[in-house]
Formats: structure tokens, sequence, C-alpha cells
């Protein structure tokens, strides 16, 4: 239904680094092959590990409208898909009986009530019916009962929708899906099948250093290494909440925010509160700080 938006993995690599989403071959191959195949992505790995702006990126990359369904427990069709405008509809009925002189076709009225002027669309039927180019986030997937994820089976194989009242509405444009899971529940092998897979975790060292001096102005070489450094140590600690990459970023604004040029592990200790969000996590890099100080 579209041409292709990418001519090969290394300029969906390069354009990701111009909107400042560092991606590695293996994320890159994915995008590409995504689109090839027109293919759903699901996206795996820890919270923060930059699984939704990948999807943010690729839609500013290439200049198509993010349409996002953020899940949550209860999610249901009315939210994700589809409803009908029953206050509407029922303002309909009402007119239509107190102007009844008995010429009132009822067949009639029962299909203009379902109709395009009564349907609220929502995300996923957003997306099937744009006629731009579209990327579409499903968010957070993993939070979802199973029998939701049904819903989407027909999307994400078919790219279409079928409504009772109104038959089959078949995509004007293949989007672009991502799915992210931060894996606290299994995904069902039904919506596994329709997807690409990628995992995507804390990123190595040097990536993060790259991924800091791109996204934190200001920052130093030597500032942006000491950061990953010591967030590489404290992510080895056992952990409630290892910090995200967004909490490193932060992490190091503040710093180049009070000016601090060389971390020291006394200066490091007093914003820690920053880049982890347990006290008992606070506690524990505290000590491996201090250990690594002696």
């Amino acid at each position: 239904m579209s041409d292709h938006r990418f001519g090969d993995v290394a300029s969906v690599r390069d354009e990701l680094k111009e909107v400042e989403y560092l991606a590695d071959e293996g994320i890159a191959s994915v995008v590409f092959l995504a689109d090839r195949l027109q293919k759903p992505i699901l996206v795996e790995g820890p919270a923060g590990t930059g699984k939704t702006q990948l999807a943010k990126s690729v839609a500013e990359m290439t200049g198509a409208r993010l349409i996002r369904l953020q899940c949550y427990e209860g999610l249901d069709e009315a939210k994700a898909l589809y409803e009908w405008n029953y206050k509407k509809q029922l303002l309909r009925i009402q007119a239509e009986k107190a102007s009844d002189d008995g010429s009132t076709d009822w067949d009639q009225l029962h299909d203009d009530l379902f109709s395009d002027e009564f349907l609220m669309t929502r995300p996923l039927l957003e997306a099937i019916r744009a006629e731009d180019p579209v990327v579409l986030l499903i968010d957070e997937i993993d939070r979802v009962e199973v029998e939701t994820e049904a819903l989407l089976l027909e999307i994400l194989s078919d790219y279409q929708v079928s409504i009772p009242e109104l038959g089959t509405m078949e995509a004007r444009q293949i989007p672009l899906v991502f799915l992210t899971s931060n894996n606290t529940r299994e995904l069902s092998e039904a919506l596994k099948r329709r997807c690409l897979f990628l995992h995507i975790d804390y990123p190595q060292m040097d990536r993060e250093k790259e991924i800091v001096l791109t996204k934190v102005e200001g920052i130093s070489e030597n500032l942006a290494d000491q950061v990953a450094r010591i967030v590489r140590s404290i992510r080895q600690i056992e952990l409630k909440k290892a910090p995200s990459v967004s909490e490193t970023l932060d992490w190091a604004r503040t710093l180049v925010l009070l000016g601090i040029e060389s971390i020291d592990a006394e200066q490091a200790r007093e914003t820690l509160h920053i880049l982890l969000k347990y006290q008992t996590d606070i506690e524990k890099a505290a000590k491996e700080l201090a250990v690594e100080a002696r």
C-alpha cells in the first residue's frame, strides 16, 4: 500500500542518529525489516532502556504522525478500538420520535445511527483509518490482560478492523507498529507470532557515554565517561530498580547544573537520589561507592 520508508539498514541507523537516537546494528536491522516485511515490532526489555523512545524517534525521522495507545489493566475495546456515541444516538432517536408523523423509516434510522457520524475512533482504529503516514505505538502491552490481546490480533496480522455494524475496515496505509513490553508477564504466542522481536537492554558503557554526550548539553567527555562508568557499576548491584537511561541523563544534567566537572565519591553519594528511586537502593549504592573510593 505504501512505498518503503528506508533504503537500507545503514540509512535507518544514520537517520535515527540525526534525531538523537543512537541505535546499534540490531535495532536498525529490525526497524528496516519491519518496514520491508510490513510486520509489527515487539520491543522487550527493562524499563527505561529506550523502547518507547525508539517509536517516537522513528516517527520523527520519517515525518509520520505518532498515535499512542497507553496500555493499562482494564483496557477494553471501547478505549482501544472504538465505541458508539450512545448519547448522540439517543438524542437522534428522541428527535425522530418527537417529529414522527408516521413516516419514519426505522430500518433507515438504524443504519444512520450506526454510521461514521456516531462512531468514536480510538487509537487502534484511528491508525487503521489514517490516510497520512502513521507510527502506532502500543505501549506496555504486558499491562493488559491476556484476553485483551485478542483485540490486537486482526490488526497486527491483516491491518484491518472488523466492526459488526459497518463491516471490515482495511488500512488505508500500512502503519509502522511498535509494541513495547517490560516483561512483567509472558505475552501470548498468538501475539508474538505476528511480530518481529527486538530486545533492548541497558546499553554498553561506551554507548551510554555516547548517549550522554549527545543528549546532555555542556557536558565534558571526561564527566560523561565518569557518569557511564559509575552507572554501570551501580547496575551490577542487586537493586529493586536499576537506573534507566533517562535517569542516567537526569543525573548527568544535574551534575552539569551543579558545576561538577569531575565526580568524587561524596558528590556521587549526595546526588544518588536523582539516579535511584528507592532508599534501600541508594544505601546499597552509597556503600559500593564508598568501597570503590578507598
